[in-house]
């Protein structure tokens, strides 16, 4: 397990038990596939110059299998200034997720001093100056847990708003170093994980998809997500997530969640 995928070809993956998420064993933490479809984007839009990732947006239709993916990815448009992608994620002859992603050219343009929003705002609390801890389902065959490494950096992990430093343990994908934007998407699917309010044992909350909005490209190994669930009474909440580097602000997560009550028979995202 020294990488959470290993290529077989140009678009086929073969997912390791790192991408093991916290609602079945079988089933991949959300995080890494996004990721590879980031990295599918990036290739794709780099032919043009385009480099920088403005949004991702993840449809998860069902759960993705610790086993082959494929990933299929297009351009709907591209611009001098901006392209806009979209495609798909498969996995034993099924749709897991379809996707759309918005890439941007890059250009130094200095920010006056005094401007309003500049510069971004810090982190709850700088990485080394935040306690390690562990995801606390990682003794029960969690692999993302040791996919990634987390400080604390607000709060307490399943127990509301949370602020937590993620790094990357591992590849995502064998021989590769990820991308700034790959080790954003490995983490920002965990919103609604760290700021878990509802007891595990008792609820389901998973997330139905994954949008990520960044105006600059993060730096450094460190992301920090600073998030909080909300929940409607209805069966539907949001957890929504303010995504840091060590040098500030990056950008916002949200995820759409799916509420209910566990019960003998597992609930999946084609119920």
């Amino acid at each position: 397990m020294d990488a959470a995928y290993v290529e077989l070809s140009e678009r086929v993956f073969l997912a390791s038990p790192l991408t093991v998420g916290p609602w079945d064993p079988n089933h991949q933490h959300a995080g890494p596939p996004s990721a590879l479809i980031c990295r599918a984007v990036e290739r794709a839009a780099a032919k043009d110059g385009l480099a920088h990732l403005g949004r991702l947006t993840v449809n998860l239709l069902r759960p993705a299998p610790v086993g082959e993916c494929g990933i299929d990815v297009a351009p709907d448009y591209v611009g001098r200034n901006v392209a806009h992608f979209s495609g798909r994620l498969t996995a034993a002859g099924k749709e897991i997720a379809r996707f759309t992603a918005l890439m941007q050219r890059e250009e130094a343009l200095a920010i006056p001093d005094g401007t309003p929003g500049h510069p971004a705002p810090q982190a709850p609390k700088p990485v080394d100056e935040s306690p390690v801890v562990t995801i606390p389902l990682a003794a029960e065959g969690f692999g993302y847990a040791d996919l990634v490494e987390n400080r604390l950096a607000a709060g307490k992990f399943f127990d509301g708003p949370c602020a937590a430093w993620f790094r990357m343990n591992h590849p995502l994908v064998k021989g590769e170093e990820p991308s700034p934007y790959q080790r954003v998407a490995v983490a920002a699917d965990s919103g609604n994980g760290i700021s878990a309010a509802l007891d595990f044992s008792k609820y389901l909350f998973f997330n139905c998809d994954l949008t990520i909005n960044l105006f600059r490209r993060p730096a450094g190994p460190w992301i920090c997500l600073d998030s909080a669930s909300r929940f409607g009474g209805n069966g539907c909440g949001l957890a929504e997530s303010a995504l840091y580097d060590e040098t500030g602000l990056i950008g916002r997560a949200t995820q759409t969640l799916a509420v209910r009550q566990r019960s003998p028979v597992t609930l999946s995202r084609e119920s």
